[in-house]
This record gives structure tokens, sequence and C-alpha cells, in this order.
């Protein structure tokens, strides 16, 4: 390829067409997984390949031929890619493409093929693509800020404003970088967010002054929007012809009422998009340094809601069944009745020794941790003055780590 031209950068439906991949290393790896998603029929030829090659394989996702490259292994080809650690065997391939006509990359040598994989990126339907005349770190550096000021709605790519409806946005545990890439994108396109006060709050700021933001936060035993007035709002804007985000911490299901609105949303006509969100039932937990499973310690972790007490009429939890297992308790909603949670607990059989640890305001400027046993957890929590958000992790996973930091 001369180095004095311009490369052509082009979109290959490569969907139902035969592509040759030699070599099966870790170069070969990324441009398969690709090629995969491409739709393309895609034999490697290698006499040894990755085991993530060869789980492909093993899937019918590819064919695998387990030999060395042969001439004449390009016959049907549309495309062919030369990834060994052999420059002798890329030429070889490289110059069977040239006399077939079929466009091929040299993984070992850019400029010696008739073809290069540019860095690419994908966003909502988009493939963005980026040559540097192989400085494959700037194209690299290039592709990766382009997604991700897509991702972060920083660069527009609607080309028609969004359409009516509501989208409920798990927004994580409070990091804003926590959230996922299409609950941004799709916040960045809001007419009107729907807000709890859990969510990540430094994404509301980064609002485009004209979006209606609307507080729906619930203050943990104290002022709190009426979930049926958060149910007829998100109604009236979509009915309005507004595109409406209900913007919630954690996961939408996991403890969030998030059911309620997509059935207020569907009783009323109105198209509603749920899109999952990190639970801080997990994420809390894993960036205080405690997993809430490891291998030979738990092989059981239970979320529990602590909205209600062990003896409430309306708890739905069996407690006696919890004091038997072994495994990992997660409590979430649980602060002003842990005594009570931590009694039920040893009363149905473990052990008060069992380590507790306490996560308040998770990956947010102000975490901490909390350290105890169920037999010192409510002593513990006060004298700490232990406020929600906080999660609760009980059992012994709770007593590794110790000498962790919080991560």
């Amino acid at each position: 390829m001369s180095a004095q031209h311009e490369q052509y950068l082009v979109g290959l439906d490569l969907s139902g067409r035969r592509v040759v991949v030699v070599g099966g290393g870790q170069v070969a790896q990324r441009r398969v997984a690709r090629l995969i998603g491409a739709g393309a029929v895609v034999e490697v030829v290698s006499p040894a390949v990755t085991p993530a090659v060869e789980g492909m394989a093993s899937a019918r996702e590819i064919t695998w031929t387990a030999r060395a490259y042969t001439d004449g292994d390009l016959d049907g080809a549309w495309y062919a890619i030369a990834a060994t650690d052999d420059p002798q065997v890329n030429a070889a391939v490289g110059t069977e493409a040239e006399r077939r006509r079929v466009f091929c990359v040299r993984a070992d040598d850019g400029a010696a093929g008739t073809a290069v994989t540019p860095a690419t990126g994908g966003f909502d339907g988009l493939t963005v693509g980026v040559l540097a005349r192989g400085a494959h770190r700037r194209s690299a550096a290039v592709r990766t800020a382009l997604v991700e000021a897509l991702q972060a709605g920083v660069v527009n790519d609607a080309a028609e404003a969004p359409l009516p409806g509501v989208a409920l946005v798990g927004g994580g545990p409070g990091d804003p970088e926590l959230i996922t890439v299409r609950g941004r994108r799709l916040l960045s396109r809001a007419e009107v967010v729907v807000a709890d006060r859990l969510g990540p709050r430094d994404l509301i700021d980064e609002l485009s002054p004209d979006v209606e933001v609307i507080d729906a936060s619930k203050i943990p035993y104290g002022r709190a929007m009426a979930q049926q007035r958060i149910n007829e709002l998100l109604v009236e804007h979509a009915r309005a012809g507004r595109f409406v985000v209900r913007l919630k911490g954690g996961d939408p299901f996991v403890y969030g009422r998030g059911f309620e609105e997509v059935l207020a949303c569907a009783e009323a006509g109105v198209p509603v998009t749920v899109v999952p969100g990190i639970t801080s039932a997990f994420a809390a937990p894993a960036v205080a340094g405690v997993p809430v499973s490891h291998r030979g310690v738990a092989h059981e972790i239970v979320v529990v809601s602590g909205h209600v007490a062990p003896d409430d009429p309306r708890s739905l939890t069996d407690w006696e069944a919890l004091g038997r297992m072994r495994g990992t308790i997660v409590l979430m909603m649980a602060v002003e009745r842990i005594g009570a949670f931590a009694d039920a607990l040893v009363r149905y059989g473990r052990p008060a020794d069992t380590p507790v640890v306490v996560v308040q305001d998770a990956t947010t400027r102000i975490q901490r941790r909390v350290r105890a046993t169920l037999a010192d957890i409510e002593q513990v929590a006060k004298a700490h003055d232990v406020s929600p958000p906080a999660i609760v992790v009980i059992g012994p996973v709770a007593g590794l780590g110790d000498d962790l930091p919080e991560l």
C-alpha cells in the first residue's frame, strides 16, 4: 500500500460472506469477534488458537481448521486477515490474496497489505472508524474520545427529536461514571427528568438548561413524593409529547418500585423503555473491598429489604430460613432496624460473632465503611452515626479483606 496516498475508509457488508483469518493468537481473537458481529462466515486457519477462539469454534460461531496455512485457503473468500507471528506466512497469504483480488490485512505490516483495520467503536447503531496512517495509538485514542463523547451526549447524534415516552433508567449507586452507556445516552436526550435523590446527582448538573428536572426524592423517614404522583407525572409529560427519563438510583427493579412505574405507563398506553442499572446491593460491598461471594466461603447470596421489621405482619421474609443459611445476606434500607434484624438472625441460628460490614454513601465522596458483628452491630452503628443510604453485608465474606483499603 503506497504511503503517498490517503487510505480509503469503507464499510464492508460481510454478512454471509466467507472471511479467512490465518493465525489464532491475540490479534486474530480480536478481529474474529468483530467479524462474527458483522455476520461474516469466518474460518480460522491455524495449528493452535487461543482459548477464546477455541470457544468460538466450539460454539459453532466460526470454523477452525487446525493446521498451517496452505496456498488455496483463500478460495471463495471475500476478505482475508494474515495474523500469524511468521512474516513469511503472512506474506504468502498476501500474495495469494493479491492473485485472487481479495482485500487482505497484514497484521504484522499494515503497509504490505491491501487493506488496514481502522480503530473502530460502536454506539447505538453507529460505527466510528479512524485511520491515522499507521499511527495506531493515535487512531485508537481519537476513536475512544469520539465514542465517549457520543456516550456522554457531548456530541448530539440524534437526527430527529426523541419520540414521546418514558425511559426508566437505573443510574447506579451514585458515582456518575457508573451509569450505563445507554442510560447516559438517553439522559442526554431527555426533555423532562424525574430524578431520585439516590441517582447520580452530578449528571443532573450537566443537563441543558431547557430540560425540566422534577425532584422526586424520598427522604428516609422524612419528606417524600408519593409514588402515585410520580406515576402521574411520567404519564402526563409523555402524553404531552415529551421524552421523559425517570432517573433512579441503583437498578429500577431492585427495591426501586420500577415495575410499578412500568405498569402505570403501560396502563396509560405510554411507551416505556427499561434500562437496568448497577445495584448498590453488590456495588457498595465491592467498592468497600468486600466480596459478596468468595470461593470456599459463600455459595449463596440473598438480598433482603429492611423496610419492615422481622415481626411486622407485612414482612414477606423467612427470617428463620435466613438464620439457618451460611452464605451472604445483603440488607437494603435496614439502618433503622438493624438491631432487630441482627437479633432475629441470632435467634434463628446465626452465630453472634458473624461478621457485619455497613457501607454508607457508596461510590460517593463521603463513602465510609463500618465493621462489626451481629452481636454489636446496633451499638456500633449508633456510635458511628450510620445513616441511610447504607448497605449491610452479613456473613463470613464480611470478615474478609479487613486489612484492605476501600476500593
